[in-house]
């Protein structure tokens, strides 16, 4: 089955993002959220996101008519039950995925596919809540969207083979790199990249070395292209502590546990970037401070 039509469910940050370079890629895209209002403000995003092409000379102007003539925003799920592939990219929480997928599953014919963009939870706990287990998988897309080039594409014991390899291409389709994962809380990247953090913090708990001397030492020994600090920030501190507890549940390993300081800096408030505070002090954006802990 060739894919025509993509459906994508929640138009923040990353549902944005997959729908853009969903309707980049030549597919006719419908993207749904809860509201009008939020709807709008999405889709806003995306057309400043195509405009900036336009700027760099990457996309003519006549290019950006022609992806934002296959976009369209949508409140309600029935609107979608016509796509070939529905992607979610709603809240990361278990009990939301599986309701929306559950009603999903009732309005799609049987050829749909479904993905989910989840980050830490297993494919498998969310597709046991529909029918189809056989046409789920994972499409990890990482932010920003349209500009990352990584999909981890995830198979569970239950994916049929040939919708997986349809997927993998699908990935590709979209200008994307696909790596193959099997279904595990974090998939390939946080389950490397998640230890890597919180042993960050453990790090600066023990007194190894300060915020900034850590973050120096990842970025020019290891050549990253920023410190564990930094990542934790844009990332947020309050998402990275919720997927540590989700693969802690899941593997009971101390490597996984979220260290004390980690817990006592998001109960502060102190997320991150979005915040204002996190490891640095925002207040300056152009020149943070790392903060005194």
């Amino acid at each position: 089955m060739a894919v025509q039509k993509v459906g994508v469910v929640g138009c923040g940050l990353m549902g944005s993002g997959i729908a853009q370079v969903c309707a980049q890629a030549g597919f006719q895209t419908f993207v749904r959220e809860i509201s009008g209002e939020l709807v709008e403000k999405g889709l806003k995003g995306i057309e400043k996101n195509l405009a900036r092409l336009v700027e760099k000379g990457t996309l003519t102007e006549a290019g950006k008519g022609e992806i934002s003539g296959r976009l369209r925003g949508v409140t309600a799920l029935e609107e979608l039950k016509g796509c070939d592939v529905i992607l979610e990219a709603i809240i990361e929480q278990l009990p939301a995925k599986r309701e929306l997928f559950a009603v999903l599953d009732g309005l799609c014919p049987a050829h749909t596919i479904f993905a989910s963009n989840t980050s830490s939870l297993t494919i498998t706990e969310i597709a046991a809540a529909t029918k189809r287990p056989q046409r789920f998988v994972g499409l990890h897309f990482f932010n920003p969207v349209p500009v990352m080039k990584l999909i981890e594409v995830v198979r569970t014991i239950a994916t049929d083979p040939a919708v997986y390899e349809e997927m993998v291409a699908f990935g590709a389709k979209l200008g994307k790199t696909p790596v193959r994962a099997n279904d595990g809380g974090g998939f390939i990247v946080n389950r490397l990249l998640v230890p890597y953090l919180l042993d960050a913090i453990r790090a600066l708990e023990e007194g190894v070395g300060s915020v900034v001397d850590i973050d120096t030492s990842m970025k020019l020994g290891c050549g990253y292209p920023m410190g564990p600090f930094t990542l934790l920030d844009f990332v947020g501190l309050d998402t990275t502590l919720y997927i540590s507890q989700i693969m802690f549940d899941e593997f009971k390993e101390k490597r996984f546990a979220a260290p004390p300081l980690l817990k006592r800096m998001v109960l502060a408030g102190w997320h991150g970037k979005k915040s204002g505070r996190g490891f640095y002090d925002y207040a300056d954006p152009a020149n943070p401070k790392p903060m005194n802990l």
